[in-house]
């Protein structure tokens, strides 16, 4: 099912994007992602985290981890939480998030309700 909205709706939501897009809040979170896609060792270290994590979720439905491998496991998460790019990343991250969280607060006084408890999350009726 479509849904139409005036012109009017439209076009607010279109300077909602826009000004959410131009905040401090995204713009240190673009420039932080962008940061992190173009460092290679801070991808290394995420793709090596990925893999003995997965690899980890392997041995432990077959109990056969090890505790140098959960070790293993720490030290290289140790290593990611040091890694500045990825801390930037991580940080403006959550500062998003809480921006995100404040204007849903701010629209929510506004309108007097929990506009959001209104969505389709189960992706039913």
């Amino acid at each position: 099912m479509e849904t139409i909205l005036s012109a009017t709706i439209q076009e607010a939501t279109n300077v909602f994007i826009s000004n959410l897009l131009a905040s401090e809040a995204f713009i240190c979170y673009h420039q932080s992602q962008t940061l992190l896609d173009h460092d290679s060792k801070a991808q290394a270290l995420l793709n090596q985290l990925s893999q003995a994590q997965a690899e980890m979720r392997k041995k432990q439905t077959v109990n056969s981890l090890t505790k140098d491998e959960i070790g293993s496991l720490r030290a290289l998460q140790t290593q990611v939480q040091a890694n500045d790019v990825i801390k930037g990343y991580a940080n403006s991250q959550q500062n998003v998030i809480e921006f995100l969280r404040e204007i849903n607060d701010e629209i929510n006084q506004l309108l007097g309700i929990d506009f959001a408890s209104f969505t389709n999350r189960s992706g039913c009726c």
